[in-house]
């Protein structure tokens, strides 16, 4: 078996122009599938005659018979046409049979991809490309990607922005690749091809979402209750649900780096501590410095309260009581989950 390709590898290919004529995109991470899937069709279609030359479908509504037409369809006047099927995995498994010939002998001329969230590659579609190596699976960046993918992407929008930038914006806006994306935009728009270091990133945040979810994080950290409340009701008027979750993970976020650094500190390495967890070393001295606000028992009884409070919040769980209890738990200090969660 072929193994799976990563997106960074097919974008290599794009830039040389050696793309295949078919590909299945498949994973978790919707974002990097539209970023790439963004990137092949501004590369392979000039914006002219984009109209005439892209197609899109949907598993669950087309038959493979319209989606195979387009895909045997010559570009007009130009020499690539791209045919999207989105939910591929909404295809029957006797639908999917119908796909097979083409994937034989494909139209050299088009690109054809699949886009799946969920693959079962017992189907004969989604098998087939695998084994032809055209399978490429987006999987969520761990930790320690997201600093080195937002400066690729940085350099390929024209900014000129230093790593420590970069590992500050990702502590202040999170994992979400799409708000990252978002504020590298926001710098774009705000500085051009100048040199963007962190009091730029701070300047263009401050008044953003992401800021003030951080803000809310560092007065926790800080145990200040009072304004951790102020911040978190401002938070929740923003967003309601989506915004409660948000905020959870984010402080699950700030928690465990807490825990990292407060287990560090005590096997000697302090001074390794922005090394080893990707952070400035700003941010490193203040986790330090935070660390001792808790004993590594709190922390860990926290990270278990912030999992409770998840799942409270999507099982309909009032949303703003549950994340108050938590912000005051977190900042006294103490852990308070026997006297809420059963109340609840």
């Amino acid at each position: 078996m072929q193994r799976d390709v990563k997106p960074e590898e097919l974008l290599k290919r794009l830039e040389t122009g050696t793309l295949s004529p078919y590909y299945l995109f498949y994973g978790p991470s919707e974002f990097l599938k539209e970023n790439v899937l963004m990137q092949i069709r501004n590369r392979a279609l000039a914006p002219g005659t984009r109209d005439f030359n892209l197609q899109v479908f949907y598993g669950d509504e087309a038959s493979p018979g319209q989606v195979l037409e387009a895909a045997r369809s010559l570009p007009f006047m130009a020499e690539r046409r791209m045919v999207i099927v989105r939910r591929a995995e909404g295809f029957k498994k006797a639908d999917q049979k119908d796909f097979l010939p083409y994937l034989e002998t494909p139209v050299p001329s088009t690109y054809l991809i699949f886009l799946a969230s969920n693959v079962d590659f017992w189907q004969p579609l989604f098998s087939k490309i695998r084994e032809a190596g055209r399978a490429v699976h987006f999987a969520p960046l761990r930790e320690g990607q997201i600093v080195p993918w937002l400066r690729s992407v940085a350099r390929d929008m024209g900014l000129r922005i230093s790593r420590e930038a970069c590992a500050y914006l990702h502590q202040i806006a999170g994992n979400s690749l799409m708000d990252l994306y978002g504020e590298l935009e926001k710098l774009s728009l705000r500085y051009g091809d100048n040199p963007i270091g962190i009091e730029q990133v701070r300047e263009t945040a401050i008044n953003s979402k992401a800021y003030n979810i951080f803000e809310l994080v560092d007065r926790v950290s800080e145990k200040r209750c009072a304004s951790a409340l102020q911040v978190l009701h401002r938070l929740l008027q923003q967003g309601g649900r989506d915004s409660a979750l948000g905020i959870i993970g984010m402080l699950n976020r700030q928690f465990r780096l807490l825990w990292q650094t407060k287990w560090m500190k005590a096997q000697g390495q302090a001074q390794e501590v922005a090394k080893k967890l990707g952070i400035p070393p700003f941010s490193a001295r203040k986790l330090l410095e935070q660390s001792e606000n808790w004993s590594e028992g709190q922390l860990r009884e926290f990270l278990e309260s912030l999992y409770q409070a998840d799942s409270r919040i999507k099982s309909g769980s009032q949303e703003e009581i549950i994340l108050e209890n938590v912000i005051i738990s977190l900042c006294k200090g103490k852990h308070q989950e026997e006297s809420w969660f059963t109340r609840r």
